[in-house]
């Protein structure tokens, strides 16, 4: 149940980005939108620790905010692997990915504040 409402979050928070950034586009149905998502969690679970090993020493150089070009390049590369598989959706290039994963990043973590907490759960069956 969980990865369901991720995996929605996600299409929600890359819908919004769609709205809001030029440069980045999507035609399609939900269907594929979920399928974008789907590409886009793929993409968080098996480059980003890689990237993140990688960039390490740029994380500490600039206090973590190297982040944020992390999650513009995952963000492209979702762009590419989604066009790939033609699920319509487009990014233009590294600054539309950039904003882009900003707008997706607010949009998915005020979403995920309705979420509760799996701790949340344990501590309520102990009580």
């Amino acid at each position: 149940m969980r990865f369901l409402l991720r995996l929605l979050i996600n299409a929600a928070a890359l819908w919004v980005a769609t709205r809001l950034v030029p440069g980045i586009t999507f035609s399609g149905g939900w269907l594929a939108l979920l399928g974008v998502a789907l590409v886009f969690g793929a993409v968080n679970a098996f480059v980003r620790p890689l990237l993140t090993i990688l960039t390490c020493p740029l994380l500490i150089l600039t206090l973590g905010l190297f982040t944020f070009v992390i999650n513009g390049l995952l963000l492209w590369i979702t762009g590419g692997l989604s066009r790939s598989l033609g699920l319509g959706f487009h990014v233009a290039g590294f600054w539309a990915a950039f904003w882009g994963a900003l707008v997706v990043t607010i949009v998915s973590t005020l979403l995920s504040l309705f979420i509760p907490d799996r701790g949340d759960r344990r501590r309520d069956s102990r009580d």
